[in-house]
């Protein structure tokens, strides 16, 4: 304890004392929980329906709240008809029908072909007429080129209905993907925190939904003044107080240290984790903080009131004496020369 001497009417005095003195800088800012973050959708309607109420545990993936859209109900509908009509099972009368088509012409074929060959044997013998075995030839030919055709339709028909089929059943993919949109649902395990919206009002995408986050782990969000940031890193012990726990003190740790300046607030945005977090905790609870950058011990120390100009102190006895200063607090401040511990000081007038 700092020895304090003074009698009312009198110049109060003190002097140095030797205790543990930490050098820390002030930060002030909000819990939030781990990763919490606003939920949005994409589309625009209205909600037709909340599944969720607020303080609600949620796994990932479920649903928060759903958006009605007539419009795109009938979009799947016709994608669901268009790929019921482009099915290939559904088609399939239509490649029998082609095949059936190829049978036939390949029996004309397989008949023409023969007769051909028969005729041309003949002709070689000199039997029958040179107009015979050209009408057999032709004939011959006709119906090798339409076996042809046919073979090609059945397979262009066939790669049709099946680009049909695959094209149709994307479409559909697709519409129910987009339906999907319209269904918002919880990205991590975690608690809906607050709902902004009820049942029946109009939604656009730039509208939060739900604030949701982690139920377990908090993430304390600092401010810190650009003078100081260069003396932060990671690891640095903060200590913690909160309007919602008076007079008790909580131990955190530095996390993160983000990199860009706020150009309006000329701070910096630090994270810390609690290493013994309260029991209970609610995003956006605001607390004070102490990040301290070194501790010593048994260090010597006077008021940091009893400084003049931050270098003069002035004895009891009413001599100013230059001193040089170490660590400081918001009340103390180190002495590292200039003083022995058993020199008095008066307090300057203000």
């Amino acid at each position: 304890m700092v020895c304090l001497l003074s009698c009312k009417g009198k110049v109060e005095k003190t002097k140095p004392v030797f205790e543990t003195i930490s050098e820390s800088i002030y930060a002030s800012g909000i819990i939030k929980s781990k990763n919490q973050y606003e939920a949005f959708l994409t589309v625009n309607g209205n909600i037709d329906q909340i599944f969720v109420t607020e303080g609600d545990a949620v796994q990932k993936g479920s649903p928060i709240l759903s958006v009605s859209s007539q419009t795109q109900k009938l979009n799947r509908e016709n994608a669901r008809l268009s790929a019921d009509f482009a099915d290939v099972h559904g088609n399939q009368g239509k490649l029998n029908d082609a095949r059936s088509l190829i049978s036939l012409a390949r029996e004309r074929f397989q008949n023409d072909s023969t007769l051909y060959v028969r005729q041309r044997s003949l002709w070689k013998d000199r039997i029958g007429t040179k107009v015979e075995f050209e009408a057999r030839e032709l004939a011959y030919q006709n119906t090798k080129a339409a076996l042809y055709s046919a073979k090609v339709k059945y397979k262009d028909l066939k790669r049709q209905l099946k680009f049909t089929d695959s094209q149709s059943k994307k479409n559909l993919l697709i519409s129910s993907e987009l339906e999907g949109d319209y269904t918002l649902k919880s990205e991590i395990n975690g608690k809906v925190y607050s709902l902004s919206k009820e049942k029946g009002e109009i939604i656009s995408p730039q509208m939060p939904l739900a604030v949701i986050g982690d139920a377990k782990s908090f993430i304390l969000e600092m401010q810190v003044d650009e003078y100081d940031i260069l003396k932060l890193k990671t690891g640095l012990l903060v200590l913690v107080t909160m309007d919602s726990y008076k007079s008790k003190v909580f131990a955190a740790k530095v996390t993160k240290i983000y990199p860009m300046m706020n150009k309006k607030s000329k701070t910096f945005l630090v994270e810390a984790t609690f290493t013994n977090p309260p029991d209970m905790l609610y995003p956006n609870i605001s607390f004070e903080a102490n990040i301290v950058l070194q501790t010593k011990a048994k260090a010597m120390l006077i008021p940091r009131n009893f400084l003049l100009n931050d270098s003069t102190v002035e004895k009891s006895n009413g001599d100013k004496t230059k001193i040089k200063t170490g660590l400081k607090d918001y009340k103390m401040v180190e002495v590292l020369a200039g003083l022995t511990a058993n020199d008095q000081l008066r307090k300057p007038k203000e």
